[in-house]
């Protein structure tokens, strides 16, 4: 007899006693007596019978959707079961909990219908370097003169090294989030140990290593140039020092934006504003603003994050920004985080020539989710893509849309942590040893960083905080591009840029016949 078999022979027996108790009740009582109370006795045993029937019933549908039940007819749901962090214990010993997080056996059940977004197959791009050799201790090593962090997975505990602090918060929030990749998958994430550098620009020149793999270095961009392994930047899990919330919460926030003005009531005209000073492709940029003399049908504003700060980024709130009908993007002294801000805004991403490209932006096509601007004639470029769109609306705002679509449904926060995790576990599958801990390291957990952490960098981590594991297993991942495949969509992406600079020839070649 099976564990369900019997509690539900228990509870037959159940039902008989208190059925039995009622009747002998009523049976013991003088009959007048039991003509007056019947009724109401009835309805009490009425009750109680019901009671144990729903509970009965409440119980079997319960035990049919237990997460390792496998009634045919029935659903696996798995009741979440939350991480906690315990900052009252972790200060008394500072030492992590000894089981982070709870490792759930794998139901077939739970496995997820849905396949990754195409960008994932870039995965198999960025790690090819290592496919014939694999990954060695000694590759690893020689990654260090660079990397601002060696972080080693030893049986789903992180552990720490620190070589150079970088800019800002940058290393703080890309540990954070590695760790909540690991409360959100235990026990899915394997053994490794990688090396990260949180600086704005690749260094990993692919002519220096025809003859050899280049080390494993992690980072947030790369370019056509260079073998760094490109890895979600820190700004998903929040931007302390600008006051830019973590992306699970802002991703919302910015699809109610875009919903506060219509398309066609925005104004006519490309906006951009942040700093200029990082830049000398952003100091042309701000050639193109309007004057008494020109007008580029540009606006174009710079940011004085010192004065934000001061100010409390009233200013500064993004979803409050998606007023005009074309915005631009612009890399910084390297790619920038602001990318995935401006394409959110359901308004005409002008897109200035980037040189660099994140774990996601190489899954953007031209004309269909931006309008491609060229770096050295800027100018021109942003006046003609404005008319051209005020004179196509409907496919100006379309292009709008499908990028605005592209960041709500294949750049939410459950695809940011599934890129991660199958980035890491087609890293660790290249390994030929063993990692382990340095004499160095640390070992790190939520309590680690959160506990003593202040300000908002504790209302982010506590915001972006996994408290559940995920009850399905990640996307499918799509297949790797073979050569021809590669080839014919890059193509297809230079000639759709050739087409907008064809088109924006010939309207300036008119313009000058007219004058």
């Amino acid at each position: 007899m099976t564990g369900q078999e019997e509690e539900n022979e228990g509870r037959g027996h159940v039902r008989q006693s208190q059925d039995g108790m009622w009747w002998s009740v009523v049976k013991s009582l003088r009959q007048s007596t039991a003509v007056l109370l019947s009724p109401v006795l009835l309805i009490i045993a009425a009750i109680a019978y019901t009671h144990v029937i729903f509970g009965a019933s409440y119980t079997k549908s319960t035990l049919r959707t237990r997460p390792y039940d496998t009634h045919p007819f029935t659903v696996s749901v798995q009741k979440p079961i939350e991480i906690p962090v315990n900052c009252t214990a972790y200060n008394l010993t500072r030492t992590c909990p000894i089981k982070q997080s709870p490792i759930l056996e794998d139901d077939k059940n739970n496995e997820s219908a849905t396949t990754c977004p195409d960008y994932f197959r870039w995965i198999h791009e960025d790690l090819r370097p290592w496919a014939r050799t694999g990954i060695t201790q000694d590759m690893v090593e020689k990654a260090k003169q660079t990397a601002n962090f060696r972080l080693v997975i030893l049986k789903g505990k992180a552990y720490l090294e620190s070589y150079s602090k970088p800019y800002q918060t940058r290393d703080v929030f890309t540990i954070w989030g590695i760790l909540q990749l690991l409360r959100r998958y235990p026990g899915k994430v394997p053994d490794l140990e990688l090396m990260f550098d949180c600086e704005d620009w690749p260094v990993l020149l692919v002519d220096r290593y025809n003859a050899q793999p280049p080390p494993p270095l992690f980072r947030y961009c790369g370019n056509d140039a260079t073998l760094d392994i490109v890895f979600p930047d820190w700004s998903f899990w929040g931007w302390a020092e600008i006051n830019i919330k973590p992306w699970h919460i802002l991703l919302g926030e910015l699809k109610e934006g875009t919903t506060r003005i219509p398309w066609l009531n925005r104004e006519p005209y490309a906006y951009w504003k942040g700093n200029p000073a990082v830049a000398e492709t952003r100091q042309d940029l701000m050639k193109c603003n309007v004057s008494e003399n020109q007008d580029w049908n540009a606006r174009l504003y710079a940011q004085d994050w010192g004065r934000e700060a001061q100010e409390g980024f009233n200013k500064s709130d993004l979803p409050s920004q998606c007023t005009y009908r074309y915005k631009i993007y612009i890399e910084g002294s390297a790619w920038s985080v602001s990318e995935k801000y401006i394409l959110s805004c359901d308004s005409t991403t002008l897109r200035v020539t980037p040189k660099y490209y994140n774990f996601f932006t190489r899954g953007l096509i031209p004309v269909h989710h931006y309008w491609p601007i060229k770096d050295d004639d800027k100018c021109r470029s942003i006046k003609f893509a404005v008319d051209w769109g005020n004179s196509h609306k409907q496919k100006a705002h379309q292009i709008g849309k499908a990028a605005s679509d592209f960041i709500q449904e294949e750049l939410k926060m459950e695809y940011v942590y599934d890129y991660m995790l199958h980035l890491l576990n087609s890293y660790a599958k290249l390994f030929r040893y063993k990692p382990s801990i340095s004499v160095n390291a640390t070992e790190l957990c939520a309590e680690s960083m959160v506990c003593g952490a202040e300000g908002p960098v504790k209302k982010f981590m506590m915001e972006s905080l996994v408290k559940v594991p995920a009850n399905t297993n990640p996307c499918t991942m799509p297949t790797p591009y073979d050569l021809p495949t590669l080839y014919a969509q890059l193509q297809r992406k230079e000639r759709s840029i050739q087409q907008v600079e064809s088109w924006e020839k010939s309207y300036w070649d008119n313009q000058t016949v007219t004058s």
